[in-house]
């Protein structure tokens, strides 16, 4: 059975095409950010704006992530992780490879590396503000 809602083309007849999406994530403090993200992470700084910066993007090959400092946690405690509410999916070439490179540098994983039922093979890291980032 089909949903027609669901089975419609990816892109309707002559639409412009997406190239790609750059998830926000909120966080306490920029400067502890960019250097988890550099530091564990192998991001690079792409910018930071305001001063002090209120925010900035991180870069990493074809991978863009937003960060916009907020003075409270958007979500209760607790919360992202008792329901695994992801920040970012990140998908790369070999999720082994990266699954030991961030091993080696220290990172906490919110879920080690494994194979989903549907096939995928993830493992979810948590940054210093709980952002959860599912690598695949």
């Amino acid at each position: 059975m089909t949903d027609p809602a669901i089975d419609r083309p990816n892109r309707a007849v002559g639409g412009a095409r997406l190239l790609s999406a750059e998830p926000q994530l909120y966080v306490g403090d920029i400067r502890a950010s960019c250097e988890f993200f550099t530091r564990k992470l192998g991001f690079a700084v792409a910018f930071l704006y305001g001063d002090p910066p209120f925010y900035g993007q991180l870069r990493r090959d074809e991978a863009r992530i937003n960060i916009r400092h907020v003075d409270r946690p958007v979500f209760p405690e607790g919360l992202r992780e008792r329901e695994d509410l992801l920040s970012a999916a990140i998908h790369t070439e070999d999720v082994e490879r990266l699954y030991e490179e961030f091993r080696e540098a220290g990172v906490a994983f919110h879920q080690a590396l494994r194979t989903e039922p549907w096939g995928a093979r993830t493992f979810i890291v948590k940054d210093p503000d709980g952002n959860l980032l599912l690598f695949a």
